[in-house]
């Protein structure tokens, strides 16, 4: 009979031959030259960028004006239905073919229940001067864009806002607003509600960069600004 050394050798021999096993079908694992393991960092994680590379990927069809894609699947009802509704009351006839869609946020407005609404001027440059707005910290609000589109459908407008505080990045999102066909009226679009962040280390000035692009990567409104958040609202 082996003695009760030999079999514990025999064991933890064992164990480490079926940790190795396992460790080599995960692609977050990886051992160094002396055996040891260590956790590398998932691609899954958040700061990855495997979306946007996917984005550049795709391939887009050509580009058609209103006529075009009144005209395009015309015998398919559910389909013209659709068009025609998109469209709304925009007289393709009266729309010059050769124009580029012309997006034009009119309005960006922050909205809390804790305050009245504040509306932000957006000035010609799109770089407004000195401190933009004020946050109160901890407090719940939305943003509200006011849209006008005009010439052309847009598709796949998005909303991309990136934050920094003290030169690093502290923030970044995207949202897709959807496809818009132009109109007279301005289109209204609600973001979700959000809550900034509180604390001692939250409070301080922050740089922003926020921009409207569509499915092709064309920009039309890019602004970079200022903002503070604060124990509370600025008085008015």
């Amino acid at each position: 009979m082996e003695s009760n050394g030999k079999m514990k050798e025999k064991m933890e021999d064992s164990d480490n031959e079926t940790n190795r096993n396992s460790n080599a079908h995960d692609p977050d694992i990886a051992s160094d030259s002396e055996g040891k393991i260590s956790r590398q960092p998932s691609q899954s994680s958040c700061y990855a960028t495997e979306d946007d590379e996917d984005l550049a990927n795709i391939q887009l069809g050509p580009k058609m004006t209103i006529k075009e894609h009144l005209e395009k699947d015309k015998d398919d009802e559910s389909l013209r239905r659709w068009k025609e509704q998109l469209l709304g009351s925009v007289d393709a006839s009266a729309v010059e073919e050769n124009q580029e869609p012309d997006v034009k946020i009119i309005s960006l407005t922050i909205l809390s229940p804790e305050r009245p609404d504040l509306m932000l001027p957006i000035p010609e440059s799109g770089n407004p001067k000195g401190l933009w707005f004020t946050l109160k910290e901890g407090s719940r609000y939305r943003l509200r864009f006011s849209v006008k589109i005009s010439n052309d459908i847009v598709c796949g407008l998005k909303y991309i806002n990136t934050v920094w505080k003290t030169g690093i990045k502290v923030d970044s999102s995207k949202q897709m607003l959807g496809t818009f066909s132009p109109q007279a009226e301005p289109y209204t679009h609600v973001m979700e509600e959000e809550t900034t962040p509180s604390g001692i280390f939250a409070r301080g000035s922050y740089s922003a960069r926020t921009k409207f692009v569509d499915d092709d990567n064309k920009c039309y409104l890019e602004i970079n600004y200022t903002f503070d958040i604060q124990k509370d609202w600025p008085s008015t």
